[in-house]
């Protein structure tokens, strides 16, 4: 019976998620939707040197936030769990066992000092290879070179160890990747990595090889970092004798700096002012650093995804605006590139533009609400609902919403000097005092009843336009920005409309 599609996300908890490593869960979750798979959560922790206790519960919160829900695994439960790998502890030493007894691994004693000097010797030999291999194994303190009765006494006494892989001399791995194609790779060119730990802990190559077997893996979809790890998985595959489950691969392209050099780091956003991280963290709680995080920065989930799903994939098509769903029916595989992505913050910011926008105006207020409360300004939904209108347009985030309606809500307490040096010429005053009569009168006091007025008087008296205009708005926003400045009038009302013209043919001096 064939299998159906199961993948995993796998990240390690050392730190923060990454949001390359948010890509690769969304890949994997796109994969498994598209075709009606399963998405596993699974949790690598055998790294006990670098463990980071919150980071597990940061991943399973960025995750939730982006609205990639495993259907299997940490949080949710499944039959094959446990699915946190410290869980798993006592499984993986039989299969490490059983790689010794058939040949294809070792007992290594070596010690640091001993490690070190033959890297010293290497160095003195100026040889290419630094590693512990084929080679250098012969000259090594192993269960290769001691006898089996030294090794014996060794493990009797409990001597410090770590299990190595036998890497094959001189023969080439052939392998395929759904995304580079067929790779070849001579085993001369790799060292025996160490597959069980001092500690009684797996390393990553061990245990994600029989996690992936015993969870029925069929898709591998991971970051380009673990390609170089490629050949010794599928020995390990074949020394375990698992060649006929063994799933297929595919090593998704690095997110790269704006500039395109190297891979994209903390250091780049905190360097150009972007986030790198889904949700803030807390890189040093004594001095009170956070790295951002895309949330707390303002963005919308779905941008994120939206965005996310571009840095390394190309749906074929002009499109650009994806909902979730339409990602998985679009999403393929053969359609991810092999190089890397260039990270763009700008594009970023154009996409959560376009999910602000297209959020309904009633949303929007809310989120806005909050801000203002914040402020202590109370003022209702339907008066909010209309300033939301006019001003979301001309802002990327909900926080930038202040700066481009503060003056719906509060008089200009300073007027832009660049701009009374342009506009505000010797004879605007007088027309100010006669702008007062003519919305005073008007009944009803609207945006269209106000513009036609102004209009026609503008019109009937042969004045400058632009003067009126642009010396009226100053009076009203303090600048030269805003919407349509009938629709500001309107919602702040006619007495609030006249005191403001009071006040700036008072305040505003050439």
């Amino acid at each position: 019976m064939e299998r159906g599609v199961r993948v995993r996300f796998a990240p390690s908890p050392t730190g923060p998620l990454h949001i390359g490593g948010l890509r690769t869960a969304l890949y994997n979750y796109l994969y498994a939707k598209k075709h009606n798979g399963t998405f596993i959560l699974r949790i690598e922790d055998t790294d006990q040197a670098r463990f980071v206790p919150e980071a597990e519960a940061y991943i399973l919160e960025s995750l939730r936030w982006c609205g990639i829900l495993p259907d299997e695994g940490q949080s949710v439960g499944g039959e094959y769990g446990p699915y946190r790998q410290s869980e798993r502890k006592s499984l993986y030493r039989k299969y490490a066992d059983k790689l010794v007894e058939t040949g294809f691994a070792y007992f290594a004693f070596d010690t640091a000092d001993e490690l070190e000097a033959m890297r010293n010797r290497l160095m003195e030999a100026k040889s290419s290879s630094m590693q512990y291999d084929a080679i250098t194994r012969c000259t090594m303190r192993n269960s290769l070179t001691l006898s089996k009765q030294e090794t014996q006494k060794l493990l009797d006494e409990g001597a410090p160890y770590v299990i190595r892989f036998k890497m094959p001399e001189n023969e080439t791995v052939e392998m395929n990747d759904l995304i580079r194609g067929s790779i070849n790779v001579n085993t001369s060119t790799l060292d025996d990595k160490v597959l069980f730990k001092s500690d009684g802990m797996p390393t990553y190559h061990l245990a994600n090889i029989v996690d992936d077997h015993l969870m029925e893996i069929s898709h591998v979809i991971r970051g380009e970092e673990w390609l170089p790890s490629l050949p010794l998985h599928i020995l390990l595959y074949r020394a375990l004798g698992w060649v006929a489950t063994m799933p297929a691969f595919a090593h998704l392209p690095l997110l790269l700096k704006p500039d395109g050099n190297g891979k994209l780091s903390k250091r780049d956003g905190d360097r150009l002012g972007f986030p790198v991280f889904p949700l803030r963290w807390p890189m040093d709680p004594e001095k009170e650093e956070i790295a951002s995080g895309y949330r707390e920065s303002g963005y919308f989930h779905d941008a994120v995804v939206n965005m996310l799903a571009l840095l390394g994939w190309n749906p074929g098509t002009e499109q650009e605006i994806f909902s979730l769903d339409e990602l998985i029916a679009a999403f393929t595989l053969e359609r991810v590139g092999k190089s890397g992505s260039k990270f763009d913050p700008e594009k970023a910011r154009w996409f959560n533009h376009y999910y602000l926008v297209n959020r309904s105006n009633d949303e929007i207020a809310a989120l806005f609400h909050n801000a203002l409360r914040v402020r202590g300004i109370n003022v209702n939904h339907e008066k909010l609902l209309r300033i939301t209108g006019l001003v979301k347009e001309r802002v990327n985030f909900i926080g930038e919403l202040w700066a481009q309606s503060n003056f719906f809500f509060e008089a200009p307490v300073e007027y832009d000097e660049k701009v009374v040096k342009k506009r505000w010429k010797e004879e605007v005053p007088e027309l100010m005092v006669t702008l007062i009569e003519i919305l005073q009168d008007l009944d009803p006091f609207t945006a269209e009843t106000s513009e036609q007025a102004v209009k026609t008087w503008i019109s009937e008296k042969a004045l400058n336009m632009g003067l009126v205009m642009n010396a009226f708005r100053l009076c009203i926003v303090g600048a030269a920005h805003g919407p349509h400045l009938f629709d500001i009038i309107d919602v702040i009302g006619k007495q609030e409309t006249i005191e403001r013209i009071k006040r700036g043919i008072r305040r505003i001096k050439p």
